[in-house]
């Protein structure tokens, strides 16, 4: 009895095993035909600079806005093929050209918004030699602040017409806040990883504390990672609850980013049933008894020493991250594939659709990612290959279940650092918070982008 279910265990893990395979290897194969919102935060920024060089001194406008940022901008927009430039970006791009025929050329075809249409109109009476002598003001035409500010100065009318000081100088912070939080947590986590690596070699680091794993097998790994996280998380059930949650959103008077948001924590929380579902099956048996913490050791408690490790680890973290996102740049350029999730972000302006996100990427996706991959995986591994093969195998892991090429190369070293993280503290609860805190950095530096 005992050899036909330890054979039925190997079947139905070799047979997860195998879609496993074929599933990873079509997601990361079409991640690489998703676009990268690479190039969109960097217009965003750039468009943020033009606004900003208002606000900012002069003294320190090269090295937080660079060169001549319209110019920039003007650059980034001609990269962008005609056929697939929006209409925002494409009016943008027709009044910084400087060549008539070029702007008569890009606004050959007409815009569905009147008020892009009343801005065209303006540029091809100056083309015909008419003298401007007004411009609708801010509130009497439907434009964001830049596009009205490139407009009407590109026109010819005046700074104090044309530029909505206050909106300029709210620009200028978040666009300073988003460059000086990752300069700072990179300069104060390459101290701390430099004083770490200068205490480990004296050898008078504090020892980890033993790692303790609940006695399952690699096998069950197996079923837990391809079986219940893939095959049925990743797979099955989606293919099951987004029809179902289709037809009930078609049947409401929904925005599009309300029922996008929706359908991410719907679907991120159907795919958490199974993994969850296989956990508890397999430590149901298993006495705990004696274990502080349990077999999962969330061990959330001292809660002070815990929030100072995860900020340690985010800290330390960083600059890792960011150098291999910027070396993999250089090598390869970008790769493509970012996370879907990134872009509903930055096209949702919508409290609640962003709530929803929040709630997605910075609580549910840590807590539960941490339990299935720090957990149970870790802790199991490291019992079987060793520390160092289990910190490196769980990462390679967590990176490719993201199916994503071009965030594979971060997330394996966020992986690490994560994992590094787990068998120094003994502890689950400051991985959790240092991936929230990761995931949470994150969405706030795309809203201020955005």
């Amino acid at each position: 009895m005992r050899q036909a279910k330890t054979g039925w265990k190997w079947a139905v893990a070799l047979f997860s095993l195998l879609l496993t395979v074929l599933i990873w290897q079509q997601g990361l194969q079409s991640s690489f035909e998703r676009p990268s919102v690479a190039p969109k935060i960097s217009l965003m920024q750039t468009e943020m600079a033009v606004s900003a060089s208002s606000s900012l001194p002069e003294t320190i406008q090269e090295v937080f806005l660079g060169s001549e940022p319209q110019k920039k901008l003007y650059q980034a927009l001609s990269n962008i093929p005609l056929e697939q430039i929006e209409d925002r970006e494409r009016l943008l791009l027709a009044i910084l050209e400087e060549s008539e025929n070029e702007q008569k050329f890009i606004l050959k075809k007409g815009f569905n918004d009147k008020n892009f249409e009343t801005v065209k109109g303006y540029i091809l009476d100056r083309q015909k030699g008419k003298e401007l002598d007004k411009f609708p003001d801010f509130d009497e035409i439907e434009l964001d602040p830049l596009l009205y500010q490139i407009s009407c100065s590109t026109l010819g009318f005046t700074d104090k017409k044309c530029i909505n000081q206050k909106y300029n100088t709210l620009t200028s912070l978040r666009l300073l806040t988003s460059q000086l939080v990752p300069f700072f947590a990179s300069l104060i986590g390459f101290i701390l990883l430099t004083r770490y690596a200068f205490v480990f070699l004296r050898k008078k680091n504090t020892p980890w504390p033993e790692i303790i794993s609940p006695p399952l097998s690699l096998i069950d790994m197996v079923l837990l990672i391809s079986g219940g996280f893939v095959v049925i998380g990743e797979v099955v059930f989606p293919a099951l609850i987004i029809p179902i949650t289709d037809l009930l959103f078609n049947n409401l008077n929904l925005s599009s980013p309300l029922k996008e948001s929706l359908r991410v924590l719907i679907g991120y929380c159907s795919m958490t049933i199974a993994p969850l579902f296989i956990i508890r099956y397999q430590l149901m048996g298993l006495v705990s008894s004696g274990i502080d913490g349990g077999w999962l050791q969330w061990k959330i408690r001292p809660i002070k020493e815990g929030l100072l490790k995860s900020l340690s680890g985010w800290l330390m973290i960083m600059p890792l991250v960011l150098f291999i996102g910027w070396l993999m740049n250089e090598i390869i350029g970008d790769q493509g594939g970012s996370n879907p999730l990134l872009e509903l972000v930055l096209g949702s302006d919508e409290i609640i659709p962003l709530f929803l996100l929040l709630i997605t990427t910075v609580v549910l996706a840590p807590v539960f990612e941490e339990l299935v991959f720090r957990g149970i995986l870790l802790p199991v591994l490291v019992s079987k290959v060793g520390k160092a093969s289990g910190v490196l195998l769980s990462a390679l892991i967590f990176a490719l279940a993201h199916l994503s090429v071009g965030e594979l190369p971060p997330l394996f070293v966020l992986g690490i650092g994560l994992g590094l993280m787990r068998l120094s503290s003994g502890r689950l609860f400051p991985c959790a918070l240092m991936h929230s805190l990761w995931n949470g950095v994150t969405f706030i530096s795309l809203l201020l982008v955005a």
